[in-house]
């Protein structure tokens, strides 16, 4: 078995060979990602999207997230496992952010949290008290009503500065690394090369330190549209629809289940059952 990933070990991977990582959101997703050898799982908000059917990600609760960490954690022995902090769970101060975190991590057993945004005096504050921090910056998604959608960030030169500010920032706060969502190509390189720490990207380029996906987005789970950067590596959505048509006809038509997938009595219950029931029909 690989040694497990631990956050010096991603620190570490800067300009190294990239890192992967993938969400997940239950067991099964875990061990899937586990045994593909993805570096980092992010136990995501996107949860209260692609598995909980809401619009955006700030409906996820921090009972949701803790629920959906525990099963990833029983799964997982070797990824270094990332939790999303929900939104209002470290905006209101940074005493609320230390206490939510801390019982984020007692409860859920995640290794590390990642929170959206420049909040370098929470990062700080959560470095201090033990905590792992994950950054995200660009299109953040719990800040969707304030950016009017999920639209491209750091396009202008002004916008772009300010990104590399935040990075900077947030490096010096004490995080770790860095997720850079929908930031232009350019900008995401320059990022990754101005800071010490590992950028990972989704929809920034190829010069990021690492790559996230959504696992339902790489498997083709998720109902299009899809954004430009999400190349399906499987079409299982569409699978799944086409298996589970063919066995609702074979429902229907009485194909199934068959002799052989049923279990039946012993043989000489069998008898038995025949003359007191049968017979007697």
């Amino acid at each position: 078995m690989q040694p497990p990933i631990t956050v010096p070990k991603v620190r570490s991977a800067k300009s190294r060979e990239p890192l992967v990582m993938i969400t997940a959101y239950d067991a099964p997703t875990a061990r899937w990602a586990e045994a593909a050898g993805a570096d980092i799982i992010l136990v995501g908000d996107s949860l209260a999207m692609v598995v909980l059917g809401h619009d955006s990600t700030l409906a996820v609760t921090m009972d949701e997230m803790i629920h959906h960490c525990r099963a990833v954690m029983r799964a997982s022995s070797r990824c270094l496992v990332v939790g999303d902090m929900p939104f209002g769970s470290y905006q209101v101060s940074v005493e609320e952010t230390v206490r939510a975190a801390v019982r984020f991590l007692k409860e859920s057993g995640v290794h590390t949290v990642k929170l959206e945004g420049r909040w370098p005096d929470r990062v700080e504050a959560l470095v201090k008290a033990g905590i792992p921090v994950m950054g995200h910056l660009g299109l953040t998604p719990q800040s969707v009503n304030r950016l009017g959608g999920y639209r491209v960030q750091g396009r202008t030169v002004e916008d772009a500065r300010e990104l590399l500010a935040a990075a900077a920032e947030l490096e010096a706060a004490g995080c770790y690394s860095i997720v850079l969502e929908g930031v232009p190509a350019e900008v995401a390189q320059e990022v990754t090369r101005t800071i010490s720490i590992p950028t990972i990207g989704i929809g920034a380029g190829v010069a990021c330190d690492g790559q996230v996906l959504v696992i339902h987005d790489l498997l083709g789970m998720s109902p299009p549209p899809r954004p430009r950067f999400v190349a399906p590596y499987a079409r299982l959505g569409d699978g799944a629809v086409t298996a589970i048509s063919r066995w609702a006809e074979d429902v229907r038509a009485r194909r199934v289940p068959t002799d052989e997938q049923s279990y039946h009595l012993k043989r000489t219950d069998a008898d038995t059952w025949r003359r007191l029931f049968i017979q007697e029909a």
